[in-house]
This record gives structure tokens, sequence and C-alpha cells, in this order.
């Protein structure tokens, strides 16, 4: 009996037990799809986070890119110099006696600078002249002596003979009294070279040497800080005007005549009026630039040699001319947005949170814009400012 009822209790359905078991199947179904979407927003929120933040602009199209006159073309940077300037020294070698002159002093072209010693050059003076006096004197007797040989020999007392020797005697003094005046001449230029004249009016700016150095000669183009053995240098400050370098690459974008405006890092508010003098027709290989020579137009008492400036050239005013069709669409984007990847240069477009580099073909520049020929269309999204970090395909967000 026992035994019977222990069957029928084990037959008996647990309906608690029953009804759990259909909830685990579906709870151990989601689980993994649970983890996926969980991986998935981890993974965006990484990259969210990781990626770089940058402003952007748009792609612009224009049809008026054509500059007015006086828009800024490109700036370079130079140095004021004087066109006419000189290290001025002796056209003999001695002792200096005398300086009249100081840094700042305005002298006038010949004005007395300094003098050397001359002491033997005056007494080289005092004897050529002896030597000019008696040639002279030997001279004037052979011419007498002629005179009563011809004579003489038209009375016949006296030989054709005697008379060529005092002809001769006469042909002898000549040439020595012009030996004796060459001598002359020489020593007065040697006793004139002890004083050292102004080549040029002009400003003395710097002083070289003392009273009781020697001083010599020095070759031409010697630089002013390294010109040994000269006296001063000297600047004609009318003539001031800027030698600039500019990059190869722009040197196209300027000519001889083109406006300009110069400033110079000490007076930083105040700008000067130029005009582009000469391109010179070579190249610095070691800087990739071209040098350029500007005119400063109205230059005043406050501008130095060797002061450090900065030159703006500025668009040229043009001939009217007859109106033309409408001009082309240009596609333009900012300068800064610009940067050189693999020797190219590179704008990056922004699409789908990342950053796309395209290569593109530059034209020419215009108040902060520069005009793509090749590789844009118009109306795209890039990246401002990109920074040397940025890649293709890195991950970028949009600032808010």
């Amino acid at each position: 009996m026992t035994d019977l009822k222990g069957e029928l209790a084990s037959l008996k359905i647990d309906r608690n037990r029953a009804s759990a078991r259909p909830w685990r199947w579906p709870l151990f179904l989601l689980l993994p799809v649970v983890l996926v979407l969980l991986g998935l927003y981890a993974l965006r929120a990484r990259q969210a986070f990781s990626a770089t933040e940058v402003e952007t602009a748009t792609v612009a199209v224009s049809r008026d890119v054509q500059p007015s006159a006086g828009t800024p073309i490109l700036t370079a940077s130079g140095y004021v110099v004087a066109r006419r300037k000189a290290v001025v020294s002796a056209k003999i070698q001695g002792r200096l006696s005398q300086l009249r002159v100081e840094e700042g002093s305005v002298v006038r072209e010949g004005e007395t600078l300094a003098r050397l010693e001359s002491t033997d050059y005056e007494a080289s003076v005092a004897r050529a002249r002896a030597a000019v006096q008696r040639a002279e004197a030997d001279l004037g007797e052979y011419r007498r002596q002629l005179r009563l040989s011809e004579d003489l020999a038209k009375q016949r007392i006296v030989s054709e003979d005697q008379r060529e020797a005092a002809a001769s005697r006469v042909r002898i003094a000549e040439a020595q009294l012009a030996q004796a005046a060459a001598d002359l001449a020489f020593s007065e230029a040697q006793l004139q070279n002890t004083v050292i004249r102004a080549p040029f009016s002009g400003v003395v700016v710097k002083k070289m040497a003392e009273v009781g150095e020697s001083v010599a000669p020095i070759p031409p183009g010697v630089n002013i800080s390294t010109s040994s053995g000269a006296i001063v240098a000297l600047a004609d400050l009318a003539t001031l005007e800027v030698e600039a370098d500019v990059a190869e690459a722009n040197v196209a974008k300027v000519a001889s005549g083109q406006p300009a405006e110069v400033t110079v890092e000490a007076i930083p508010d105040r700008r000067y009026k130029a005009v582009l003098r000469q391109v010179i027709p070579t190249a610095d290989r070691t800087k990739a630039t071209v040098q350029v020579k500007v005119t400063i137009l109205d230059k005043d008492k406050d501008l130095k040699p060797e002061m450090s400036a900065k030159v703006t050239f500025l668009e040229p005013e043009k001939e009217e001319a007859a109106p033309a069709a409408a001009a082309a669409p240009v596609v333009l984007v900012p300068r800064q947005a610009v940067v050189t990847r693999d020797g190219k240069p590179t704008v990056f477009l922004v699409r789908d949170g990342k950053a796309q580099a395209r290569s593109i073909v530059l034209g020419s520049e215009r108040q902060g814009q520069v005009i793509v020929r090749q590789g844009l269309a118009g109306g795209e999204t890039i990246v401002a400012k990109p920074g040397d970090e940025l890649q293709d395909g890195s991950a970028v967000r949009v600032k808010g």
C-alpha cells in the first residue's frame, strides 16, 4: 500500500516548476544580442571621445574674383638699405692724423672727412718742384746755345754738326723737363691723396678708424662690418629702399612699377608708400627666393639703414576696358584650409564623421582665399584649419 502511494506521488506534476521553465530559454537567447549592442555602443562612444574636434568651412563658388586696385597680393620680408652707399678709405696707405666727422655727421660731396700724415709727401713735392725748376733752367740755357749755334752756322763760323749737337741738347732738356713735370704731378697727386673727401653727399653711418691708426686702400664691394683699413661708411639717406626676398612660387605675381606699402618693426603704426623698382634676374638656390628692390617714396628721418622691414605688394590700377562677358565661376577655399601632404596641396573633406584627404590644384590667392582649379566642385564641407596630426580617414567631430 505504501509503495503504491509513493509511485502515485512520483507521477504527480509540479505545476510551479513546470510553469518556470518556459521563461528561461528566451533569456538565454536575448543575452548575446544585449552583449553585442553593448559592445557597439562602447565602440561608438570610444570613437566619439577619440575623434579630433575641428572647425569646418564650406567650399564657395564665386564669379567676382578680379581684385580691385590696392588689394594686398603678398608680403615679403627684408631690410632697409641705402641704394647709394660707400665704405670710404684712403687711396694710399698711411697713418690717420685728422678725422673731422662722427657717426651721424652730414657731409657734402667733396667735403674733407679726414687727413693722413703728409710730411713725406710734402717733401717729395718740394723735390719735384726743384727738379722742374732745374730742368727749366737747363732748357733755357740749351735753347740760348742753339740760337747762337744757328747764327754762327749761317756765318759759317761753326760746323753743321755743332749746330745739330746744340739742337740735340735742347731736345734732351725738353724731355728732362717733361719727366720732371710728370714727377711733380705724381707727387702732388700723392699729397692730395692724404686728404680723404666725401664721394657724394650723405650721412656718416659708421666710423671705422681713429686718429693715429694706420689705414689702407680696400677693394670694392667690401662689407661694412669687415672692412679693415677703412675710415668711415657713408650712405645717402635720400636713396633708401627695401631689399626683400620673395618666394620663387610668388615672384610671377609682382613686376617692376608695382605699388607697395612698407612697414618697419621700429615704427609698426606707420606705413610708407613704395614702388617695386627691380626684380633681380636670378634666384637664391639655398633659400628658393628671388630678391626684389622696393623704392620708398615718402621716406622720413625716422627710417634708418639695416632696419627690418615688411613689404606688402598691392594690386595695381588697371585701365578700364569694355564690359566683357560674365566671368566663369571659380571655386574658392580659405588659405588656411590648404595643407601639404606628400608634396601636394591638400584639403580634408568632412564625411560621415571622418576626414577625407583630397589633392587639389591651386590658382592665385586673393585676400586669404585661394582659387581651386581642380579637385573641388563647390559646396563641400572641409576642415578649416587642419593640423599636422590630421590624416586621411581620421575620425573628426565638428565643434558645436
